[in-house]
């Protein structure tokens, strides 16, 4: 007679667990549910996300060339009117010239000051630099533009400079430059100090090596700055509004505060048709520089 497993012995402990129809164990049911499931649910996210974000640039593409815009994106009256009331008006021409002087200026301010600050950052051993260029950082984020105003304020008017492009200029490059500097830095990190140790054995100077060496290796960098800053001040309201007392200072972004009446209420037609004229510069620039200083890596120095 076959002796059977009683529940304690050891065969009973062996026993094999559930099985499928082929023998093999039993797979969870629901996995591939749960799979197609969470699949289905991230591409609904992106969807909304994408959703969130197209709307509003609809509305800001389509309004312009409606006769009557309203808050919802659509072309039932297709027009140019808007466009010819828009260039009719002297001063917007004027705000986009002041903004275009603001910008540039300010570019070149912060890619210059920047580029010989964190060559020098880079290259010098200077005892708590990171520490300075965090704290410096960490200052320029803190301490907003709106924080900052009053003691801005009193410094250009003890200079002078109220009411003046000048002022507006080296206002917005020195808030520009912490940040402009820190990233320009890792740019120049990269580059390799044998490139300059030869260029000093031919008897180049830090100027020209900077000039001739270091700046055409780090040109990604510096179109970065230079997209960044202009970016910063093409969109910058306060500083502008406070400091600027002419009309015919007054740059686009707040050249488009005009277009509310007293009352707060808005011409919808007029604002999206400068809202999509001021938008189209910074958007072929940034296309342009994308195209022409994507980055690439070339033998561990980024270009």
């Amino acid at each position: 007679m076959a002796a059977t497993d009683s529940p304690g012995s050891p065969g009973a402990l062996r026993s094999p667990g559930p099985k499928g129809s082929a023998g093999r164990p039993a797979r969870p049911v629901n996995w591939a549910v749960r799979a197609v499931a969470g699949r289905v649910s991230f591409y609904f996210f992106v969807a909304l996300v994408t959703v969130f974000f197209a709307l509003p640039l609809t509305w800001l593409v389509l309004a312009p060339f409606e006769a009557h815009p309203t808050f919802v994106a659509g072309l039932s009256q297709p027009t140019l009117s808007n466009f010819a009331t828009i260039f009719d008006d002297p001063g917007v021409l004027v705000s986009l010239r002041n903004s275009l002087i603001l910008a540039l200026a300010t570019m070149v301010v912060v890619v210059a000051c920047a580029a010989f600050a964190a060559y020098a950052l880079s290259r010098v051993r200077i005892a708590g630099r990171d520490i300075m260029l965090y704290v410096l950082l960490l200052f320029s984020s803190v301490v907003s533009g709106s924080a900052a105003m009053v003691p801005l304020f009193l410094l250009v008017f003890d200079l002078h400079l109220i009411n003046s492009l000048t002022g507006v200029i080296l206002v917005l490059a020195g808030g520009l430059l912490p940040a402009a500097i820190f990233i320009l830095k890792d740019f120049m990190d990269s580059v390799p100090t044998s490139y300059e140790e030869s260029a000093r054995v031919f008897g180049a100077s830090p100027f020209q090596i900077l000039r001739d060496i270091v700046s055409p290796l780090v040109r990604p960098g510096l179109a970065v700055i230079a997209v960044w800053a202009i970016v910063q001040v093409w969109g910058n309201f306060l500083i502008p509004f406070i400091l600027l007392r002419s009309s015919s200072l007054t740059p686009g972004a707040v050249e488009i505060y005009s277009f509310y009446t007293s009352g707060g209420s808005v011409n919808l037609a007029l604002i999206s048709t400068f809202s999509l004229i001021y938008t189209i510069p910074v958007v072929v620039m940034y296309l342009f520089v994308q195209k022409r200083y994507g980055f690439r890596f070339h033998g561990g120095i980024k270009r």
